[in-house]
């Protein structure tokens, strides 16, 4: 069993919020194909990053879906369009494996 987390941007590069609508797609799309879903947006997460000589931040909302295996072509695709969607260089999706207790 694997934990996936996705990291999404809570604002673009300027600074906008994204709509609640973006979050809410992301939400039905991972719910209707993994059967469930948590969300993480009430109190935003803190990423930083060091890219050459600074440092870049951003608030974050994190969504978690529990899968029995990893389809990587999917998942590539999908971060691709979330990439898109967010406007984003590079959205973080990890897997960890996790035993059932």
């Amino acid at each position: 069993m694997y934990l996936v987390q996705i990291l999404l941007p809570l604002t673009d590069d300027t600074g906008s919020r994204f709509e609640s609508a973006a979050y809410g797609r992301v939400r039905k799309e991972l719910s209707d194909r993994f059967g469930g879903i948590t969300s993480f947006t009430r109190a935003p997460a803190e990423g930083m990053w060091k890219e050459g000589g600074h440092v870049s931040r951003d608030d974050l909302v994190v969504f978690e879906v529990m899968a029995r295996d990893i389809d990587r072509p999917w998942w590539e695709r999908y971060r691709a369009d979330l990439e898109q969607r967010f406007v984003q260089e590079t959205i973080v999706v990890r897997a960890i494996r996790v035993e059932m207790l």
